[in-house]
């Protein structure tokens, strides 16, 4: 199953053209040019459309694969803000132009966060306890607030978790637990004491480091890291949602490990995000899974 999502998003962002491994994006005014690995096709728009239509031209280092400069024509500001209003969400984000090619929002996730709203309110517990690991700049962390849940928020660079931070407070939120840790020794530690929770959320990157510089690969740590999940993950009533965007990853991978570790209900999704854009080229984004169970 491939889920677009723009439809959520209306006037406040698009994606106007990919290929070429770029991709031309409008984030609320602006529009930003970075590069796309999975865009592998030709441009539907000349080189000197592209030129003109961009506000701001994220060119990367030589030798590396995400650092780089942002060059910005105008008056680019430090920091902007954009709404997602939807029937069961109404939250705002900061968008900024980060030395890693991100702006602080990746819209495609979109479907997951409608996924949470629709499937939390189900819960019988009446707050129910959500961990969102390896979580940015909280996304799904406001989602699951703004629909009532506990949320502990699990990311490794502090930076991201004051970023976080400020999109709770603009969207009006109070009371999410922010921790700056290591993804997989949080939740072995979790698994030690004893606690639950009611629902995971995973989106682990390719690779990574923690804060004390420990080394995170996807094709090696995140069958352990699932296994470690499933120790805290409450029996009885759960949510289980993992996104990964690896070039190694297809569904039939995802679906294999969580079949594998997990107890699936035959109501799971999953499947691949993507992003239509004007030219109705479809730039993948990532390979999703969840389901919400209950005994």
């Amino acid at each position: 199953m491939a889920i677009e999502t723009p439809q959520f998003w209306g006037d406040n962002y698009q994606l106007i053209d990919s290929g070429g491994f770029e991709k031309l994006e409008k984030f609320g005014e602006f529009t930003v040019r970075r590069p796309e690995p999975q865009a592998i096709w030709a441009k539907s728009l000349s080189e000197q459309e592209w030129q003109k239509l961009s506000h701001a031209h994220f060119k990367k280092e030589k030798g590396s694969q995400e650092r780089g400069q942002w060059e910005v024509k105008g008056k680019v500001p430090d920091k902007w803000f954009m709404p997602y209003q939807s029937e069961r969400l109404n939250l705002s984000f900061k968008i900024s132009l980060s030395s890693f090619k991100h702006v602080g929002l990746f819209p495609e996730q979109a479907s997951n966060w409608e996924f949470l709203a629709a499937k939390i309110p189900l819960f019988q517990r009446p707050s129910p306890k959500f961990l969102n690991l390896f979580a940015y700049t909280g996304g799904a962390s406001l989602v699951c607030r703004q629909m009532g849940a506990e949320v502990t928020h699990v990311d490794s660079v502090k930076p991201v978790l004051s970023w976080a931070r400020e999109n709770m407070e603009v969207s009006k939120l109070d009371g999410i637990r922010w921790m700056a840790e290591d993804a997989l020794k949080f939740v072995k530690r979790e698994a030690r004491r004893g606690n639950f929770y009611q629902g995971i959320l995973l989106d682990p990157p390719a690779y990574g480091r923690g804060p004390d510089g420990e080394k995170w690969v996807l094709e090696e740590q995140i069958e352990d890291l699932l296994l470690s999940v499933k120790e805290i993950l409450d029996p009885e009533e759960h949510l289980l949602l993992s996104n990964v965007y690896s070039l190694g990853f297809s569904t039939l991978v995802v679906e294999n490990l969580m079949n594998g570790i997990f107890d699936v209900p035959s109501s799971a999704e999953s499947g691949e995000l993507y992003l239509n854009d004007n030219s109705d080229k479809k730039l993948p984004l990532g390979v999703f899974h969840r389901y919400y169970h209950r005994l």
